[in-house]
């Protein structure tokens, strides 16, 4: 399956965005997403994830609450709505997919990544 990410942007802090992650290829409905982003200069870090059957997903601590990650499989994507972003959302944001995953944390049980998409928050 290959992966694209879109959706980012410059937005203030406060606003809104919403990310998709569309797949071609592959049966997409039998993929878990996961959404990670890296902040300049940081590691990688886990942001939000939805189990391939879609019934259960997951958050950071520091995005729970904000963001919301939902799919639809008839479109073959994946979204990441972000609200009440904050000038430390700002990162490259990328999704990834692990077939019949149940919607991991951890990034190197993801087997397929789409390039980022650069989201900057300004305070």
């Amino acid at each position: 399956v290959q992966l694209q990410a879109s959706g980012g942007g410059l937005v203030q802090a406060g606003g809104s965005l919403r990310l998709s992650c569309a797949a071609s290829g592959r049966a997409f409905s039998s993929y878990a997403v996961g959404w990670f982003r890296q902040p300049p200069g940081k590691e990688r870090e886990f942001v939000a994830a939805i189990a391939w059957s879609g019934g259960s997903t997951y958050y950071s601590n520091s995005v729970n609450g904000r963001f919301t990650i939902s799919r639809a499989n008839a479109q073959n994507t994946v979204y990441l709505q972000m609200n009440s972003l904050k000038p430390e959302d700002t990162a490259v944001y990328f999704c990834a997919g692990q077939q019949y995953g149940s919607g991991s944390k951890d990034h190197l049980d993801y087997e397929y990544w789409g390039q980022g998409t650069l989201v900057t928050v300004s305070s």
